[in-house]
């Protein structure tokens, strides 16, 4: 006679912010995203520079300046390098006109001397993924590697597919970068000034933050796309926020919050960095308010779409 065993449910894998990093003209902290005002700040004549950064495009540098402080706040880098699991470390990128000036540049060089002018060191930086290529290369990070070139929602999207990364399995870390370098073409295109600059954010499972004793900064609590405002919020947890970091605050269809605020206001246009700023921004007000939740939304009706997350803070109570 067979005895039965109880089946034992396995516990949701959850994903957890460990750490952020900002490579942006005249900010040290992402505090600075929601008022808090220091002097100096990352200045990109000089924080461009370097032999780690030799032969690399605008974007990448300022990926790889925005990475860094991430992980070292993660409590995931030293002198040694990346202290983390190389194998099972992705980095997810967002950008949107981050190789532009590259491949016009290429093209610029081709008509007026043919392929025979072209450099074969240039040419990886015609490619979207250079980005995170470089961020991998440079701290041994072997795990997923995608890059997402998805129009307004493209950071937020980015953040999704981390936290599906994360709690799927397929990663226990990653790295999560929003990056848009300037230029006369990034503006001709754009037709507004654009950012110069990249944030960067580190997310973990749970249960590998505590395994290391790492502090949790939040928890992606819901991240979802859909046609609207409404049904990306509803459709992302529907939770109440007590922060809301949008462009779209005069929507009739916002949810209710306490404060409503726009953290890459006066930055230029953010574009595919938008949703990791809005998250940066987020982490830094659940480190001081523990117990609320935060919206991020991008997207709006004259887009193909709509993405929101939740995060909660590090005490917040379902």
């Amino acid at each position: 006679m067979s005895t039965a065993h109880p089946v034992t449910a396995s516990v949701p894998r959850v994903a957890v912010v460990t750490g952020t990093g900002l490579a942006v003209p005249g900010l040290t902290l992402p505090d600075e995203l929601l008022g808090t005002v220091r002097d100096g700040g990352f200045d990109p004549v000089t924080g461009l520079v370097g032999r780690d950064l030799r032969h690399k495009d605008r974007a990448s540098r300022l990926a790889l300046r925005a990475a860094a402080p991430a992980l070292r706040d993660a409590g995931l880098l030293d002198g040694d390098g990346y202290t983390g699991p190389g194998d099972t470390t992705a980095v997810v990128v967002s950008t949107n006109v981050g190789i532009l000036e590259n491949v016009c540049s290429f093209a610029d060089t081709i008509a007026r001397d043919t392929v025979l002018g072209l450099s074969p060191l240039g040419l990886p930086q015609t490619s979207s993924n250079v980005i995170a290529g470089s961020v991998a290369m440079a701290h041994g990070l072997r795990g997923p590697n995608v890059t997402l070139c998805n129009g307004p929602t493209s950071g937020l999207d980015a953040l999704y597919w981390a936290r599906a990364l994360i709690v799927t399995g397929r990663a226990e870390t990653a790295v999560v970068i929003g990056v848009e370098p300037a230029g006369d073409i990034v503006t001709k295109l754009l037709g507004t000034p654009a950012l110069d600059g990249a944030v960067a954010l580190v997310l973990e499972s749970a249960a590998g933050a505590a395994e290391r004793g790492a502090a949790v900064r939040a928890t992606v609590a819901g991240c979802a796309r859909a046609a609207d405002l409404a049904g990306a919020v509803a459709r992302a947890g529907g939770l109440t926020p007590d922060l809301w970091l949008t462009e779209a605050a005069g929507d009739p269809a916002g949810p209710r919050a306490n404060a409503v605020l726009d953290p890459a206001a006066g930055l230029g246009a953010a574009s595919g960095a938008l949703g990791l700023l809005q998250a940066a921004a987020a982490v830094a007000h659940l480190d001081e308010h523990g117990r609320h939740t935060v919206l991020a939304t991008c997207g709006g009706p004259e887009d193909d779409g709509v993405a929101a997350v939740f995060l909660t803070g590090p005490h917040h109570t379902p």
